[in-house]
Protein backbone atom coordinates (compact mmCIF):
# COMPACT_ATOMS: atom_id res chain seq x y z
CA UNK A 1 0.00 0.00 0.00
CA UNK A 2 1.48 3.34 -1.06
CA UNK A 3 0.64 6.29 1.17
CA UNK A 4 -1.61 8.87 -0.55
CA UNK A 5 0.23 12.01 -1.70
CA UNK A 6 -1.46 15.23 -0.59
CA UNK A 7 -0.62 18.18 -2.81
CA UNK A 8 -3.28 20.66 -1.74
CA UNK A 9 -4.61 21.68 1.64
CA UNK A 10 -7.50 19.61 2.99
CA UNK A 11 -10.85 21.00 1.91
CA UNK A 12 -9.56 22.39 -1.41
CA UNK A 13 -12.08 22.13 -4.25
CA UNK A 14 -10.40 20.82 -7.37
CA UNK A 15 -12.43 20.33 -10.53
CA UNK A 16 -10.94 19.71 -13.95
CA UNK A 17 -11.58 18.37 -17.42
CA UNK A 18 -14.50 18.71 -19.77
CA UNK A 19 -17.21 18.77 -17.08
CA UNK A 20 -15.56 21.72 -15.37
CA UNK A 21 -15.29 23.66 -18.65
CA UNK A 22 -18.96 23.01 -19.39
CA UNK A 23 -19.97 24.22 -15.94
CA UNK A 24 -18.01 27.45 -16.53
CA UNK A 25 -19.83 27.99 -19.82
CA UNK A 26 -23.17 27.36 -18.07
CA UNK A 27 -22.28 29.95 -15.39
CA UNK A 28 -21.51 32.54 -18.08
CA UNK A 29 -24.83 31.79 -19.77
CA UNK A 30 -26.62 32.42 -16.46
CA UNK A 31 -25.09 35.92 -16.34
CA UNK A 32 -26.19 36.60 -19.91
CA UNK A 33 -29.75 35.47 -19.09
CA UNK A 34 -29.82 38.04 -16.29
CA UNK A 35 -29.03 41.05 -18.49
CA UNK A 36 -30.18 40.10 -22.00
CA UNK A 37 -33.56 41.82 -21.56
CA UNK A 38 -31.89 45.21 -21.02
CA UNK A 39 -30.59 45.49 -24.62
CA UNK A 40 -31.90 48.09 -27.03
CA UNK A 41 -34.51 50.84 -27.16
CA UNK A 42 -37.20 48.58 -25.73
CA UNK A 43 -34.97 47.02 -23.07
CA UNK A 44 -36.33 46.48 -19.56
CA UNK A 45 -34.73 47.84 -16.38
CA UNK A 46 -33.35 45.90 -13.41
CA UNK A 47 -33.95 46.76 -9.77
CA UNK A 48 -30.94 45.66 -7.72
CA UNK A 49 -30.74 45.89 -3.93
CA UNK A 50 -27.21 45.62 -2.54
CA UNK A 51 -26.03 44.29 0.83
CA UNK A 52 -26.60 47.70 2.47
CA UNK A 53 -30.18 47.80 1.24
CA UNK A 54 -29.53 50.52 -1.37
CA UNK A 55 -31.79 50.09 -4.41
CA UNK A 56 -30.52 50.87 -7.92
CA UNK A 57 -32.71 50.91 -11.03
CA UNK A 58 -30.73 50.71 -14.26
CA UNK A 59 -30.48 49.12 -17.68
CA UNK A 60 -26.79 49.93 -18.12
CA UNK A 61 -24.97 46.58 -18.49
CA UNK A 62 -21.79 47.65 -16.66
CA UNK A 63 -23.71 49.11 -13.70
CA UNK A 64 -25.82 45.96 -13.30
CA UNK A 65 -22.74 43.72 -13.47
CA UNK A 66 -20.83 45.84 -10.94
CA UNK A 67 -23.65 45.92 -8.39
CA UNK A 68 -24.62 42.24 -8.79
CA UNK A 69 -22.08 40.59 -6.53
CA UNK A 70 -21.12 37.73 -8.87
CA UNK A 71 -18.88 35.21 -7.13
CA UNK A 72 -18.43 32.49 -9.76
CA UNK A 73 -14.81 32.82 -10.95
CA UNK A 74 -15.55 32.19 -14.64
CA UNK A 75 -18.60 34.46 -14.70
CA UNK A 76 -16.46 37.25 -13.23
CA UNK A 77 -14.64 37.39 -16.58
CA UNK A 78 -17.85 38.76 -18.12
CA UNK A 79 -18.03 41.42 -15.39
CA UNK A 80 -14.46 42.45 -16.28
CA UNK A 81 -15.17 42.83 -20.01
CA UNK A 82 -18.29 44.90 -19.26
CA UNK A 83 -16.16 47.18 -17.05
CA UNK A 84 -13.42 47.45 -19.67
CA UNK A 85 -15.95 48.33 -22.41
CA UNK A 86 -17.43 50.98 -20.09
CA UNK A 87 -14.01 52.48 -19.35
CA UNK A 88 -12.73 52.35 -22.93
CA UNK A 89 -15.80 53.32 -24.95
CA UNK A 90 -18.64 53.99 -22.50
CA UNK A 91 -21.43 52.23 -24.42
CA UNK A 92 -22.07 48.70 -25.69
CA UNK A 93 -21.63 47.07 -22.27
CA UNK A 94 -24.71 44.87 -22.58
CA UNK A 95 -23.79 43.89 -26.16
CA UNK A 96 -20.30 42.74 -25.20
CA UNK A 97 -21.59 40.41 -22.45
CA UNK A 98 -24.33 39.10 -24.73
CA UNK A 99 -21.87 38.32 -27.53
CA UNK A 100 -19.37 36.59 -25.22
CA UNK A 101 -22.14 34.44 -23.72
CA UNK A 102 -23.52 33.56 -27.14
CA UNK A 103 -20.08 32.58 -28.54
CA UNK A 104 -19.69 30.17 -25.60
CA UNK A 105 -23.23 28.83 -26.02
CA UNK A 106 -22.71 28.08 -29.74
CA UNK A 107 -19.36 26.28 -29.25
CA UNK A 108 -20.60 24.31 -26.22
CA UNK A 109 -21.84 21.34 -28.33
CA UNK A 110 -18.39 21.01 -29.94
CA UNK A 111 -16.75 20.96 -26.50
CA UNK A 112 -19.19 18.19 -25.46
CA UNK A 113 -18.31 16.21 -28.60
CA UNK A 114 -14.61 16.36 -27.71
CA UNK A 115 -13.25 19.07 -30.04
CA UNK A 116 -10.08 20.38 -28.40
CA UNK A 117 -10.52 23.91 -26.93
CA UNK A 118 -7.34 25.09 -28.71
CA UNK A 119 -8.91 24.39 -32.14
CA UNK A 120 -12.00 26.36 -31.10
CA UNK A 121 -9.86 29.27 -29.81
CA UNK A 122 -7.87 29.38 -33.06
CA UNK A 123 -11.09 29.51 -35.10
CA UNK A 124 -12.56 32.23 -32.85
CA UNK A 125 -9.47 34.42 -33.34
CA UNK A 126 -9.59 33.85 -37.11
CA UNK A 127 -13.29 34.82 -37.10
CA UNK A 128 -12.48 38.01 -35.16
CA UNK A 129 -9.82 39.01 -37.71
CA UNK A 130 -12.23 38.55 -40.63
CA UNK A 131 -15.01 40.44 -38.82
CA UNK A 132 -12.77 43.40 -37.97
CA UNK A 133 -11.45 43.60 -41.54
CA UNK A 134 -15.03 43.69 -42.82
CA UNK A 135 -15.93 46.48 -40.36
CA UNK A 136 -13.01 48.53 -41.73
CA UNK A 137 -14.23 47.95 -45.29
CA UNK A 138 -17.80 49.12 -44.70
CA UNK A 139 -17.05 51.85 -42.13
CA UNK A 140 -18.05 55.26 -43.39
CA UNK A 141 -15.74 58.17 -42.60
CA UNK A 142 -17.83 61.30 -42.33
CA UNK A 143 -16.90 64.44 -44.28
CA UNK A 144 -18.22 67.83 -43.18
CA UNK A 145 -18.54 71.14 -44.95
CA UNK A 146 -19.12 73.18 -41.79
CA UNK A 147 -19.34 73.01 -38.00
CA UNK A 148 -23.13 72.74 -38.05
CA UNK A 149 -23.01 69.46 -40.02
CA UNK A 150 -20.35 68.10 -37.65
CA UNK A 151 -22.45 68.98 -34.60
CA UNK A 152 -25.56 67.33 -36.12
CA UNK A 153 -23.55 64.18 -36.86
CA UNK A 154 -22.29 63.97 -33.26
CA UNK A 155 -25.82 64.52 -31.93
CA UNK A 156 -27.11 61.59 -34.00
CA UNK A 157 -24.40 59.31 -32.56
CA UNK A 158 -25.29 60.46 -29.02
CA UNK A 159 -29.02 59.95 -29.72
CA UNK A 160 -28.33 56.33 -30.81
CA UNK A 161 -26.61 55.71 -27.45
CA UNK A 162 -29.53 57.32 -25.56
CA UNK A 163 -32.14 55.36 -27.55
CA UNK A 164 -31.88 52.39 -25.19
CA UNK A 165 -31.93 54.42 -21.95
CA UNK A 166 -34.65 55.37 -19.51
CA UNK A 167 -34.53 58.97 -20.80
CA UNK A 168 -34.95 58.09 -24.50
CA UNK A 169 -38.00 60.41 -24.79
CA UNK A 170 -35.65 63.34 -24.15
CA UNK A 171 -32.82 62.00 -26.35
CA UNK A 172 -32.72 65.11 -28.61
CA UNK A 173 -32.41 67.42 -25.61
CA UNK A 174 -29.72 65.39 -23.84
CA UNK A 175 -27.73 64.54 -26.99
CA UNK A 176 -27.41 68.30 -27.62
CA UNK A 177 -26.15 68.82 -24.03
CA UNK A 178 -23.64 65.93 -24.40
CA UNK A 179 -22.26 67.31 -27.68
CA UNK A 180 -22.02 70.89 -26.35
CA UNK A 181 -20.25 69.65 -23.21
CA UNK A 182 -17.61 67.64 -25.12
CA UNK A 183 -16.95 70.38 -27.70
CA UNK A 184 -16.19 72.82 -24.86
CA UNK A 185 -13.21 70.71 -23.73
CA UNK A 186 -9.63 70.97 -24.97
CA UNK A 187 -7.96 68.57 -27.43
CA UNK A 188 -7.34 65.84 -24.84
CA UNK A 189 -11.07 65.76 -23.96
CA UNK A 190 -10.57 65.10 -20.21
CA UNK A 191 -13.73 63.60 -18.74
CA UNK A 192 -13.13 65.10 -15.28
CA UNK A 193 -13.61 68.60 -16.73
CA UNK A 194 -17.32 67.88 -17.20
CA UNK A 195 -19.01 68.19 -13.82
CA UNK A 196 -22.43 66.61 -13.34
CA UNK A 197 -24.53 67.89 -10.42
CA UNK A 198 -27.92 66.44 -9.55
CA UNK A 199 -30.78 68.53 -8.10
CA UNK A 200 -34.10 66.88 -7.29
CA UNK A 201 -37.28 68.58 -8.45
CA UNK A 202 -38.38 70.05 -11.77
CA UNK A 203 -38.52 68.18 -15.05
CA UNK A 204 -35.73 66.67 -17.15
CA UNK A 205 -36.10 69.60 -19.57
CA UNK A 206 -35.04 71.97 -16.77
CA UNK A 207 -31.52 70.47 -16.89
CA UNK A 208 -28.92 72.94 -18.08
CA UNK A 209 -25.34 73.17 -19.26
CA UNK A 210 -23.17 75.87 -17.72
CA UNK A 211 -20.13 76.97 -19.69
CA UNK A 212 -17.63 77.24 -16.90
CA UNK A 213 -17.95 75.92 -13.39
CA UNK A 214 -20.74 75.51 -10.92
CA UNK A 215 -20.88 73.80 -7.55
CA UNK A 216 -23.25 73.57 -4.61
CA UNK A 217 -23.03 76.28 -1.95
CA UNK A 218 -20.66 75.00 0.70
CA UNK A 219 -21.09 75.05 4.48
CA UNK A 220 -21.16 78.70 5.64
CA UNK A 221 -20.80 80.67 8.86
CA UNK A 222 -22.56 83.72 10.31
CA UNK A 223 -22.16 86.77 8.13
CA UNK A 224 -22.41 84.78 4.90
CA UNK A 225 -25.83 86.20 3.96
CA UNK A 226 -24.44 89.77 4.19
CA UNK A 227 -22.03 89.07 1.34
CA UNK A 228 -22.98 90.11 -2.20
CA UNK A 229 -24.14 87.20 -4.37
CA UNK A 230 -23.44 88.69 -7.79
CA UNK A 231 -20.32 90.17 -9.36
CA UNK A 232 -19.37 91.38 -12.81
CA UNK A 233 -15.78 90.53 -13.90
CA UNK A 234 -14.56 89.54 -10.42
CA UNK A 235 -11.05 88.42 -9.52
CA UNK A 236 -11.02 84.99 -7.91
CA UNK A 237 -8.56 83.85 -5.24
CA UNK A 238 -8.08 80.08 -5.07
CA UNK A 239 -6.58 79.07 -1.74
CA UNK A 240 -5.47 76.04 0.17
CA UNK A 241 -5.39 77.91 3.49
CA UNK A 242 -7.40 77.61 6.69
CA UNK A 243 -8.85 80.99 7.63
CA UNK A 244 -10.03 80.44 11.19
CA UNK A 245 -8.68 80.40 14.72
CA UNK A 246 -7.61 76.90 15.60
CA UNK A 247 -7.90 75.38 19.07
CA UNK A 248 -4.44 74.25 20.15
CA UNK A 249 -3.62 70.56 20.11
CA UNK A 250 -4.40 68.89 23.44
CA UNK A 251 -0.75 68.02 24.06
CA UNK A 252 0.65 71.50 23.23
CA UNK A 253 2.00 73.45 26.18
CA UNK A 254 2.68 77.20 26.48
CA UNK A 255 3.98 78.43 29.85
CA UNK A 256 3.21 82.05 30.73
CA UNK A 257 3.87 83.88 33.98
CA UNK A 258 1.69 86.96 33.61
CA UNK A 259 -1.65 87.93 32.13
CA UNK A 260 0.15 90.29 29.73
CA UNK A 261 2.18 87.41 28.27
CA UNK A 262 -0.98 85.34 27.78
CA UNK A 263 -2.64 88.34 26.11
CA UNK A 264 0.34 88.62 23.76
CA UNK A 265 -0.11 84.95 22.68
CA UNK A 266 -3.81 85.54 21.99
CA UNK A 267 -3.17 88.80 20.14
CA UNK A 268 -0.51 87.16 17.97
CA UNK A 269 -2.99 84.49 16.93
CA UNK A 270 -5.54 87.13 15.95
CA UNK A 271 -2.92 89.21 14.19
CA UNK A 272 -1.78 86.23 12.09
CA UNK A 273 -5.39 85.67 10.97
CA UNK A 274 -6.05 89.38 10.28
CA UNK A 275 -2.79 89.68 8.38
CA UNK A 276 -3.85 86.83 6.07
CA UNK A 277 -7.28 88.42 5.55
CA UNK A 278 -5.76 91.83 4.80
CA UNK A 279 -3.43 90.34 2.18
CA UNK A 280 -6.42 88.73 0.45
CA UNK A 281 -8.41 91.99 0.57
CA UNK A 282 -5.50 94.09 -0.79
CA UNK A 283 -4.94 91.68 -3.68
CA UNK A 284 -8.21 92.91 -5.18
CA UNK A 285 -9.90 89.47 -5.10
CA UNK A 286 -13.70 89.67 -4.77
CA UNK A 287 -14.42 85.93 -4.69
CA UNK A 288 -12.39 83.80 -2.29
CA UNK A 289 -12.53 80.00 -2.58
CA UNK A 290 -10.62 77.72 -0.24
CA UNK A 291 -10.21 73.97 0.01
CA UNK A 292 -9.99 74.32 3.82
CA UNK A 293 -12.54 75.93 6.20
CA UNK A 294 -13.13 79.69 6.28
CA UNK A 295 -14.31 80.54 9.82
CA UNK A 296 -16.92 83.00 11.10
CA UNK A 297 -14.42 85.81 11.79
CA UNK A 298 -13.12 85.63 8.21
CA UNK A 299 -16.65 85.35 6.77
CA UNK A 300 -17.71 88.50 8.66
CA UNK A 301 -14.49 90.30 7.62
CA UNK A 302 -15.17 89.56 3.93
CA UNK A 303 -18.85 90.52 4.27
CA UNK A 304 -17.87 93.95 5.65
CA UNK A 305 -15.69 94.53 2.58
CA UNK A 306 -18.26 93.30 0.00
CA UNK A 307 -16.32 90.14 -0.77
CA UNK A 308 -17.71 86.63 -1.28
CA UNK A 309 -16.09 83.56 0.28
CA UNK A 310 -16.67 79.81 0.26
CA UNK A 311 -14.65 77.34 2.33
CA UNK A 312 -14.42 73.55 2.12
CA UNK A 313 -14.78 73.56 -1.65
CA UNK A 314 -14.30 70.04 -3.01
CA UNK A 315 -10.85 69.56 -4.54
CA UNK A 316 -12.28 68.47 -7.90
CA UNK A 317 -14.47 71.61 -8.13
CA UNK A 318 -11.59 73.88 -7.14
CA UNK A 319 -9.33 72.38 -9.81
CA UNK A 320 -12.08 72.76 -12.41
CA UNK A 321 -12.50 76.43 -11.43
CA UNK A 322 -8.75 76.93 -11.80
CA UNK A 323 -8.81 75.32 -15.26
CA UNK A 324 -11.74 77.44 -16.43
CA UNK A 325 -10.97 80.81 -14.81
CA UNK A 326 -7.19 80.69 -14.79
CA UNK A 327 -5.16 81.47 -11.68
CA UNK A 328 -3.30 79.16 -9.31
CA UNK A 329 -4.29 77.38 -6.09
CA UNK A 330 -1.95 78.98 -3.53
CA UNK A 331 -0.94 77.87 -0.03
CA UNK A 332 0.11 81.31 1.25
CA UNK A 333 -1.49 84.75 1.25
CA UNK A 334 1.81 86.56 0.68
CA UNK A 335 2.43 87.77 -2.85
CA UNK A 336 -1.18 87.43 -4.03
CA UNK A 337 -1.26 89.31 -7.34
CA UNK A 338 -3.11 89.29 -10.65
CA UNK A 339 -0.92 86.51 -12.07
CA UNK A 340 -2.25 84.00 -9.51
CA UNK A 341 -5.87 85.25 -9.42
CA UNK A 342 -8.54 83.80 -11.69
CA UNK A 343 -11.07 85.87 -13.66
CA UNK A 344 -14.51 85.35 -15.16
CA UNK A 345 -17.20 87.55 -16.72
CA UNK A 346 -19.79 87.00 -14.04
CA UNK A 347 -20.23 85.20 -10.76
CA UNK A 348 -23.56 84.61 -9.08
CA UNK A 349 -25.15 82.47 -6.45
CA UNK A 350 -28.39 81.10 -7.78
CA UNK A 351 -31.19 78.98 -6.36
CA UNK A 352 -31.73 75.80 -8.39
CA UNK A 353 -34.44 73.55 -6.93
CA UNK A 354 -33.79 73.11 -3.22
CA UNK A 355 -30.07 73.96 -3.48
CA UNK A 356 -28.05 77.08 -4.05
CA UNK A 357 -25.27 76.98 -6.63
CA UNK A 358 -22.23 79.17 -7.12
CA UNK A 359 -21.96 79.74 -10.87
CA UNK A 360 -18.91 81.10 -12.68
CA UNK A 361 -19.78 81.94 -16.28
CA UNK A 362 -17.92 83.53 -19.16
CA UNK A 363 -14.62 81.96 -18.08
CA UNK A 364 -11.65 82.98 -20.28
CA UNK A 365 -10.16 79.47 -20.48
CA UNK A 366 -13.54 77.73 -20.58
CA UNK A 367 -12.20 74.23 -21.05
CA UNK A 368 -14.62 73.06 -18.37
CA UNK A 369 -18.37 72.86 -18.03
CA UNK A 370 -21.00 71.72 -15.57
CA UNK A 371 -24.25 69.91 -16.32
CA UNK A 372 -26.98 70.46 -13.73
CA UNK A 373 -29.52 67.64 -13.97
CA UNK A 374 -33.08 68.11 -12.77
CA UNK A 375 -35.68 65.41 -12.32
CA UNK A 376 -38.20 63.81 -10.02
CA UNK A 377 -36.69 61.07 -7.90
CA UNK A 378 -33.20 60.10 -6.85
CA UNK A 379 -33.28 56.88 -8.91
CA UNK A 380 -34.31 58.77 -12.05
CA UNK A 381 -31.48 61.28 -11.57
CA UNK A 382 -28.91 58.52 -11.00
CA UNK A 383 -30.01 56.70 -14.16
CA UNK A 384 -30.03 59.98 -16.12
CA UNK A 385 -26.44 60.60 -15.01
CA UNK A 386 -25.39 57.08 -16.12
CA UNK A 387 -27.15 57.52 -19.49
CA UNK A 388 -25.57 60.92 -20.04
CA UNK A 389 -22.15 59.48 -19.18
CA UNK A 390 -22.62 56.89 -21.96
CA UNK A 391 -23.63 59.60 -24.45
CA UNK A 392 -20.67 61.83 -23.48
CA UNK A 393 -18.26 58.89 -23.85
CA UNK A 394 -19.68 58.12 -27.31
CA UNK A 395 -19.26 61.73 -28.43
CA UNK A 396 -15.67 61.79 -27.10
CA UNK A 397 -14.82 58.62 -29.00
CA UNK A 398 -16.53 59.84 -32.17
CA UNK A 399 -14.60 63.13 -32.07
CA UNK A 400 -11.37 61.10 -32.03
CA UNK A 401 -12.50 58.40 -34.52
CA UNK A 402 -15.22 59.72 -36.80
CA UNK A 403 -15.82 56.46 -38.69
CA UNK A 404 -19.31 55.03 -38.21
CA UNK A 405 -21.37 51.97 -39.10
CA UNK A 406 -25.12 51.36 -39.12
CA UNK A 407 -26.52 50.29 -35.73
CA UNK A 408 -29.67 48.43 -34.76
CA UNK A 409 -28.25 44.98 -35.49
CA UNK A 410 -27.22 45.89 -39.07
CA UNK A 411 -23.46 45.49 -38.64
CA UNK A 412 -23.89 42.18 -36.75
CA UNK A 413 -26.04 40.75 -39.58
CA UNK A 414 -23.47 41.82 -42.18
CA UNK A 415 -20.59 40.21 -40.22
CA UNK A 416 -22.70 37.09 -39.74
CA UNK A 417 -23.22 36.86 -43.52
CA UNK A 418 -19.49 37.39 -44.25
CA UNK A 419 -18.42 34.72 -41.73
CA UNK A 420 -21.02 32.25 -42.97
CA UNK A 421 -19.76 32.68 -46.54
CA UNK A 422 -16.16 32.29 -45.34
CA UNK A 423 -16.95 29.11 -43.39
CA UNK A 424 -18.11 27.42 -46.60
CA UNK A 425 -14.74 28.11 -48.21
CA UNK A 426 -12.64 26.26 -45.60
CA UNK A 427 -12.42 22.61 -44.65
CA UNK A 428 -12.00 20.82 -41.33
CA UNK A 429 -13.37 21.49 -37.87
CA UNK A 430 -12.79 25.23 -38.20
CA UNK A 431 -15.62 25.39 -40.73
CA UNK A 432 -18.14 24.44 -38.01
CA UNK A 433 -16.71 26.85 -35.43
CA UNK A 434 -16.69 29.85 -37.83
CA UNK A 435 -20.30 29.01 -38.78
CA UNK A 436 -21.13 28.95 -35.04
CA UNK A 437 -19.59 32.45 -34.65
CA UNK A 438 -21.70 33.64 -37.59
CA UNK A 439 -24.82 32.31 -35.87
CA UNK A 440 -23.78 33.87 -32.53
CA UNK A 441 -23.63 37.38 -34.01
CA UNK A 442 -27.34 37.18 -34.80
CA UNK A 443 -28.06 37.33 -31.05
CA UNK A 444 -27.98 41.17 -31.14
CA UNK A 445 -30.78 41.72 -33.72
CA UNK A 446 -32.66 38.71 -32.28
CA UNK A 447 -32.56 40.16 -28.78
CA UNK A 448 -33.59 43.62 -30.05
CA UNK A 449 -36.68 41.97 -31.58
CA UNK A 450 -37.43 39.86 -28.48
CA UNK A 451 -37.18 42.88 -26.17
CA UNK A 452 -39.54 44.85 -28.39
CA UNK A 453 -42.03 41.97 -28.53
CA UNK A 454 -41.56 41.30 -32.26
CA UNK A 455 -41.44 37.95 -34.09
CA UNK A 456 -37.65 37.56 -34.12
CA UNK A 457 -37.56 34.63 -36.58
CA UNK A 458 -39.60 36.51 -39.17
CA UNK A 459 -37.50 39.70 -38.95
CA UNK A 460 -34.18 37.79 -38.99
CA UNK A 461 -35.28 35.97 -42.16
CA UNK A 462 -35.99 39.33 -43.83
CA UNK A 463 -32.61 40.65 -42.66
CA UNK A 464 -30.74 37.60 -44.00
CA UNK A 465 -32.44 38.12 -47.36
CA UNK A 466 -31.56 41.86 -47.49
CA UNK A 467 -27.91 41.24 -46.54
CA UNK A 468 -27.60 38.40 -49.07
CA UNK A 469 -28.80 40.89 -51.73
CA UNK A 470 -26.12 43.39 -50.67
CA UNK A 471 -28.12 45.63 -48.30
CA UNK A 472 -25.29 45.89 -45.78
CA UNK A 473 -26.91 48.63 -43.64
CA UNK A 474 -30.27 46.90 -43.06
CA UNK A 475 -31.18 46.42 -39.40
CA UNK A 476 -34.21 46.16 -37.14
CA UNK A 477 -36.74 49.00 -37.30
CA UNK A 478 -38.03 49.19 -33.73
CA UNK A 479 -40.78 51.70 -34.54
CA UNK A 480 -42.49 49.86 -37.42
CA UNK A 481 -41.69 46.21 -36.61
CA UNK A 482 -39.88 45.80 -39.89
CA UNK A 483 -36.39 46.05 -41.42
CA UNK A 484 -34.93 49.36 -42.56
CA UNK A 485 -31.69 50.86 -43.89
CA UNK A 486 -30.36 52.10 -40.56
CA UNK A 487 -27.73 54.28 -42.20
CA UNK A 488 -30.41 56.42 -43.81
CA UNK A 489 -32.49 56.08 -40.64
CA UNK A 490 -29.64 57.84 -38.73
CA UNK A 491 -29.05 54.94 -36.31
CA UNK A 492 -25.27 55.26 -36.25
CA UNK A 493 -22.64 53.78 -34.01
CA UNK A 494 -18.93 54.62 -33.89
CA UNK A 495 -16.72 51.87 -35.36
CA UNK A 496 -14.65 51.76 -32.17
CA UNK A 497 -17.63 50.46 -30.14
CA UNK A 498 -18.17 47.52 -32.43
CA UNK A 499 -14.49 46.63 -32.81
CA UNK A 500 -13.88 46.91 -29.08
CA UNK A 501 -16.98 44.87 -28.21
CA UNK A 502 -16.12 42.08 -30.65
CA UNK A 503 -12.50 41.88 -29.54
CA UNK A 504 -13.44 41.86 -25.83
CA UNK A 505 -16.17 39.23 -26.33
CA UNK A 506 -13.92 36.90 -28.35
CA UNK A 507 -11.06 37.28 -25.85
CA UNK A 508 -13.40 36.53 -22.94
CA UNK A 509 -14.72 33.42 -24.71
CA UNK A 510 -11.14 32.27 -25.43
CA UNK A 511 -10.21 32.85 -21.80
CA UNK A 512 -13.08 30.71 -20.50
CA UNK A 513 -12.32 27.97 -23.04
CA UNK A 514 -8.61 27.88 -22.16
CA UNK A 515 -9.28 27.06 -18.47
CA UNK A 516 -9.15 23.31 -17.85
CA UNK A 517 -8.92 23.23 -14.05
CA UNK A 518 -10.31 25.29 -11.18
CA UNK A 519 -8.71 25.06 -7.75
CA UNK A 520 -10.57 26.75 -4.90
CA UNK A 521 -8.58 27.04 -1.69
CA UNK A 522 -10.40 26.69 1.63
CA UNK A 523 -10.68 29.78 3.83
CA UNK A 524 -7.60 30.46 5.91
CA UNK A 525 -7.84 29.53 9.57
CA UNK A 526 -8.18 25.79 9.13
CA UNK A 527 -11.71 25.94 7.73
CA UNK A 528 -14.76 27.04 9.69
CA UNK A 529 -16.40 23.66 9.37
CA UNK A 530 -13.75 21.98 11.50
CA UNK A 531 -14.03 24.57 14.27
CA UNK A 532 -17.79 24.20 14.52
CA UNK A 533 -17.61 20.42 14.85
CA UNK A 534 -18.26 18.62 18.18
CA UNK A 535 -14.98 18.06 20.05
CA UNK A 536 -14.28 15.17 22.39
CA UNK A 537 -16.18 15.63 25.63
CA UNK A 538 -18.21 18.55 24.28
CA UNK A 539 -21.96 18.17 25.01
CA UNK A 540 -24.32 17.47 22.12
Amino acid sequence: MRPPILLLKEGTEDSQGKSQLLSNITACQAVVEAIRTTLGPRGMDKLIVDSRGTATISNDGATIMKISDIIHPAAKILVDIAKSQDAEVGDGTTSVVLLAGEFLKQVKPYVEEGVHPRIIIKALRKGLKIAQDRIDQIAYKMKFNNDEEYRTFLQKCAATALNSKLIHQEKDFFSKIAVDAVLLLDELLPLNMIGIKKVQGGGLQDSQLITGVSFKKTFSYAGFEMQPKHYKTPKIALLNIELELKAERSNAEVRVNTVEEFQKVVDTEWNILYEKLEHIYKSGAQVVLSKLPIGDVATQYFADRDMFCAGRVVDEDLKRTMKACGGVIVATTYDLNDSVLGKCESFEEKQIGGDRFNIFSGCPNAKACTIILRGGGEHLLDETERSLHDAIMIVRRTVKNDSIVAGGGAIEMELSKVLRDYSRSIAGKEQLIVAAIAKSLEIIPRQLCDNAGFDATNILNKLRQKHAQGGEAFGVDINREHVVDNFENCVWEPVIIKKNALAAAIEAACLVLSVDQTIKNPKSGGGEEQQQGRGRGRPM
